[in-house]
């Protein structure tokens, strides 16, 4: 059984083919996985993972591009939004004095999180990937078209898609309701971009993908990037989980991959 993998934010490999990038990122999460299933205890070995890889469509950001003070108005908008959901006070991301997300950062920081700059790195870079992927002509149908080659190439009929890739599949599905998968997981999926999905949420949720038979959401509560951790309210899930990555594995597709709960909720299906 093979399981396609879609990738989210940083994960343009340089001087290869989108093919052989995909290959490397498969061989890289596949070992990840295979952690994650002796974290879980599993005997049984760890499936093959084919990689959905549109990293190349995005990867053109000018120098400095993961700097708050760089971000457009739009991006600035979305910015408000993941702040008021990561429960930065209204007032702080709307003073004029800086850009909103340099507002909200310094704020975590005077709260207790210490790690504010990384946050802030990784938030702006997904905001940029996020920007790229709504506003660039064709690049959106052309990243979901990636994601359903894979899935036909592969045969696959499980589907792990972390990040601003839990969008691009999500999205993808949506659009091919005759494509069963038997299960969707969701690895920290980003809901500063909630407003902007298609099909557009309807009073207040979004939709269920009309091929997919079960949908779990795995998220680390203290991913402040993947907000709202809880889906539930927003999504028609089967099942929201929780996982604690730690600092050094934060908002990274390897980290939830090497846990025993993502292996847990894939087991069954593989």
């Amino acid at each position: 059984m093979t399981v396609v993998a879609v990738h989210g934010i940083w994960s343009r490999q340089s001087g290869v083919t989108p093919a052989a990038a995909a290959e490397l990122l498969a061989v890289r999460w596949s070992d990840k996985l295979a952690a994650g299933y002796r974290d879980a205890g599993l005997t049984d070995p760890a499936p093959r993972l084919a990689a959905a890889y549109y990293a190349h469509l995005l990867d053109d950001q000018p120098p400095g591009a993961d700097d708050p003070e760089t971000l457009t108005p739009a991006e600035q908008s979305w910015a408000r939004e993941w702040m008021r959901q990561a429960g930065v006070p209204a007032e702080t991301a709307q003073a004029p004095a800086a850009p909103p997300l340099r507002q909200g950062l310094d704020w975590l920081a005077r709260h207790g999180d210490p790690d504010a700059r990384t946050i802030g790195r990784i938030m702006t870079a997904l905001l940029r990937e996020v920007s790229g992927y709504r506003t660039r002509p064709g690049v959106r149908e052309r990243c979901r078209q990636i994601v359903m080659d894979a899935i036909d190439a592969a045969g696959a009929r499980v589907v792990v898609a972390h990040s601003l890739g839990s969008v691009v599949a999500y999205e993808a599905l949506c659009a091919h309701p005759e494509r069963e998968v038997d299960l969707l997981l969701t690895l920290g999926l980003p809901g500063a971009v909630f407003d902007g999905l298609v099909p557009e949420p309807v009073g207040g949720r979004g939709r269920r993908p009309g091929g997919v038979r079960r949908w779990v959401n795995v998220a680390d509560p203290g991913d402040l990037v993947a907000l709202p951790a809880e889906l539930g309210g927003r999504f028609p899930v089967d099942l929201h989980d929780t996982v604690h990555l730690g600092k050094v594995d934060f908002h990274t597709l390897g980290g939830y991959l090497s846990r025993g709960v993502t292996a847990a909720a894939l087991h069954p299906y593989t």
